[in-house]
């Protein structure tokens, strides 16, 4: 499974993360009183729904031998916290029949990281 780190210093709200190996940065707008250094951690879950949706059609359409040329995952996090969805929109491009389109928003439902925030996930704190 995935591993990561997250360790903020004196900085105000800039974040280095270490995920997998890859080397991230968080922080928060100028509005919320960071500098903007790097996504904040709502634009993180925005990612990886983003790029897990992008990554399963891909592989799916290759599987099948389908002509998808390119998919784009449009994400945009609407509402609160009490309430807050993500509206996804998907434009799929190539000589996909209305069947193979209809078939590729279906599999968007049911990405490992869709079903993991429709589901919830459970998060076990504890102090080293």
């Amino acid at each position: 499974m995935a591993h990561g780190t997250a360790r903020i210093g004196r900085d105000r709200y800039r974040t280095e993360i270490e995920v997998s190996g890859h080397a991230l940065v968080a922080d928060e707008g100028s509005g919320l009183g960071g500098a903007n250094t790097g996504p904040a951690p709502y634009d993180y879950i925005l990612a990886g729904l983003g790029a897990c949706t992008a990554i399963t059609l891909r592989m799916y359409a290759d599987r099948k031998d389908w002509p998808l040329e390119s998919a784009d995952v449009d994400l945009r996090l609407v509402g609160g916290k009490e309430g807050a969805h993500i509206e996804r929109t998907l434009t799929l491009t190539g000589a996909l029949s209305q069947d193979q389109r209809a078939r590729l928003a279906d599999i968007a439902e049911r990405t490992p990281v869709t079903l993991t925030l429709k589901n919830g996930i459970g998060i076990e704190t504890t102090l080293a």
